[in-house]
Parts: structure tokens; C-alpha cells; sequence
């Protein structure tokens, strides 16, 4: 997942506010004019690059070199359906109605 960069000439429409404690906001001040940005921008940016880490650490699977494979050799050749999932294929398609 490719992390998202906030464009600047988007337009802004929806507004998030914080109170912060002055240290705090001292030592993003900061940190934003060494980063040459204004602090909304440095903030905006801070939050956007801490959210694409915490979804790409909830909604990534890592798997080992061994489990990619037994996974992608399941794809390529699944195994045949047992008696439980054929029972459950039929209670779906007399419970479930198709919107096809």
C-alpha cells in the first residue's frame, strides 16, 4: 500500500480542530518551519503519513516465504470441496436470494 501524500492545491473542505497544550504547540511550530511548511500543512501531513501506517499495519497480511507458498499453491490447485461447505452451498442458495 503506497502511503498518501496530501496535495496542496486540493481544495479543503471538511476542517479538524485540536486543542493542544502550548508546549506542544511550540514543538510542532518547529518542526514545521524546519520542514518548511505551514502547521496546518505539517500537521495534515503528520496525520495522513501515522494513518497509512496504522492501515497498513491492520489490513496487510505478512506471511512467511513458506506460507505465500502453501497459500498461492492452494489457489493454483484447491483442494476438493468436503461434504460441510457442499451442505453449505446449498443452504446459501436456498436462503440467500440472487440479485443477479
Amino acid at each position: 500500500m503506497r502511503a498518501t501524500r496530501v496535495k496542496e492545491h486540493e481544495s479543503a473542505n471538511d476542517r479538524i480542530t485540536a486543542r493542544v497544550p502550548h508546549a506542544t504547540r511550540s514543538i510542532i511550530e518547529r518542526a514545521a518551519a524546519i520542514y518548511g511548511a505551514t502547521i496546518n500543512q505539517f500537521i495534515v501531513q503528520a496525520a495522513v503519513e501515522r494513518a497509512n501506517e496504522v492501515l497498513q499495519s491492520t489490513e496487510a497480511i505478512n506471511l512467511s516465504t513458506l506460507d505465500a507458498t502453501i497459500f498461492l499453491n492452494a489457489l493454483a490447485k484447491p483442494p476438493q470441496p468436503n461434504e460441510i461447505l457442499l451442505e453449505a452451498v446449498c443452504a446459501h442458495a436456498r436462503l440467500v436470494e440472487s440479485r443477479d
